[in-house]
């Protein structure tokens, strides 16, 4: 289970799927972050049919991987930027969804009735 206040982020460049958790923490240092701070770190392939998510969950190394049969996930445009989602858009990305879309509803109090 993803705790809701992880930070995510998403590297808009392809990567070569043939790399597993190691080499993908190294390409999260050759961006200056650190891929041992419980951050969520998520990379697609070239066709962006499939993704792969490393993090450190403070026991070990994690790796999810999966691949949309039918479609393509949705991305950012390609480019050199680091794109930060938050916990709701993190899964509807998953999904296959257009994560664009997932906005937070901001908190109100409510009203006394009466």
């Amino acid at each position: 289970m993803i705790p809701s206040g992880v930070k995510v982020f998403l590297a808009s460049q392809p990567v070569d799927f043939r790399k597993g958790p190691d080499g993908l923490v190294g390409l999260v240092r050759d961006a200056g972050a650190d891929p041992f701070n419980g951050s969520l770190y998520v990379f697609r392939a070239k066709r962006a049919d499939r993704i792969k998510i490393v993090w450190w969950d403070g026991t070990g190394l994690c790796l999810y991987a999966k691949r949309l049969e039918k479609a393509a996930f949705c991305w950012p445009r390609i480019g050199h930027s680091r794109v930060q989602l938050g916990h709701a858009q993190l899964l509807a990305l998953v999904d296959g969804m257009d994560w664009k879309r997932v906005r937070s509803v901001p908190a109100t109090r409510p009203q006394s009735a009466g």
